[in-house]
């Protein structure tokens, strides 16, 4: 009797829930009998994952942030160690998240199960001696970026360009009427319209929610009929957000999820760093990054730091393509000052959108069929 394809796949973040959704859907495709269990989103969950905890226990950044969890952490990384021991599947997959997966992978693989890592730390940028546990930890890398490859191929390890899920899913045009019309919105409106993105996580909006609120107060004294919207990924991160604004006495319309709708029906977008940014690129909106680190977190994370942005546009472009303000750069004044700027030069600036139509064309890989395939040529002795 052939033995079952069993796929252990572990995703800690919304977008890896994206990502880690369009994979299984496409190892179904490949292989219509696999099986799928570990840790995921509700996308994942949609498309048959058995998700052992919630995906949102996975869910904390920063190097100190994460000692308050430690413990539960540890305790499910441990839980998915034995599950793999107990059961051996086909392969593991682990989905970003890389402080947790890939000690996971090293432990998997020194047992002789395969080992995926989708989403590739940010080893080119940072901490780039951490290339040589990436070795120890994965037969396959997946990347999502080129600029990414050259340092696996320096070290010998299997890697395949997937591009970006988001790339394939998004229109290279983006329609703002259609997506306001989606967000129920009044049909005319006056003012501009401001997404305004302080993360996903709980001690995110915590840091950012406020001073993004500060910048909105700010921008509403220039434009006092700008509208604001924000979306929130769940019903915690909506009652948080929501509280914060009552408290600084601020109006904004809070959406339930919707985030990419939202960034289309705007004019211009505030965002926190991350993948949010990225998606901000693909539906061609002006927009200002800006985040805030706990200061012990930044002390290590400043001298460790090896390129000189930290916006996924930018790094593409290989150029200060969007204003960044990091840390004590992002001030309410700097940022109100650099929205306004940029939501009326992008109104005039061609040259931009141009680059936003060649990142999206770049990233365009059918990136989970292409991941899907890397995976079962893998298993089936094929090297990229």
């Amino acid at each position: 009797m052939a033995s079952v394809t069993r796929y252990v796949i572990v995703a800690g973040e919304a977008s890896g829930d994206i990502l880690g959704a369009s994979l299984i859907a496409h190892l179904k495709k490949l292989q219509p009998d696999a099986l799928f269990e570990g840790i995921g989103g509700p996308l994942m969950e949609a498309q048959g994952l058995k998700s052992l905890v919630p995906m949102d226990r996975l869910s904390v950044m920063g190097l100190f942030e994460v000692l308050g969890r430690l413990r539960e952490l540890l305790g499910i990384r441990k839980q998915l160690f034995q599950l793999c021991i107990n059961d051996p599947p086909t392969a593991f997959i682990g989905i970003d998240s890389p402080d947790f997966n890939l000690p996971l992978e090293r432990k998997l693989k020194a047992q002789g199960i395969k080992t995926i890592h989708y989403v590739s730390p940010s080893v080119w940028a940072w901490r780039q001696k951490r290339i040589f546990k990436i070795k120890k930890s994965v037969d396959l890398m997946l990347a999502l970026f080129p600029f990414e490859l050259p340092i696996y191929h320096e070290h010998n390890i299997p890697v395949v360009c997937v591009g970006h899920t988001l790339a394939d899913e998004i229109s290279l045009e983006s329609d703002a009427k259609q997506a306001r019309e989606q967000l129920n919105l009044p049909t005319h409106i006056e003012g501009p319209v401001f997404a305004i993105l302080p993360g996903s996580r709980s001690g995110e909006v915590a840091r950012l929610a406020p001073l993004f609120i500060e910048t909105m107060k700010l921008v509403k004294q220039q434009q006092p009929k700008a509208i604001f919207l924000i979306p929130a990924i769940n019903q915690e991160r909506q009652e948080q957000i929501e509280a914060l604004l009552r408290e600084a006495h601020m109006e904004a319309i809070v959406i339930d999820g919707k985030s990419r709708v939202v960034m289309a029906a705007s004019d211009a977008v505030l965002l926190a760093s991350g993948t949010a940014a990225l998606e901000a690129m693909l539906v061609k909106r002006p927009m200002v990054v800006a985040y805030n680190f706990s200061k012990l977190t930044y002390a290590i994370m400043s001298r460790m730091l090896k390129v000189p942005y930290v916006s996924l546009p930018n790094l593409l472009a290989n150029e200060a393509l969007v204003p960044e303000l990091i840390q004590d750069q992002a001030t309410p004044e700097n940022m109100s000052r650099r929205l306004l700027q940029t939501w009326q030069a992008f109104l005039s600036d061609k040259n931009i959108q141009h680059k936003y139509y060649d990142l999206h064309d770049m990233l365009r890989k059918n990136a989970g069929q292409t991941a899907a395939k890397a995976i079962v040529d893998m298993l089936q002795g094929r090297t990229p």
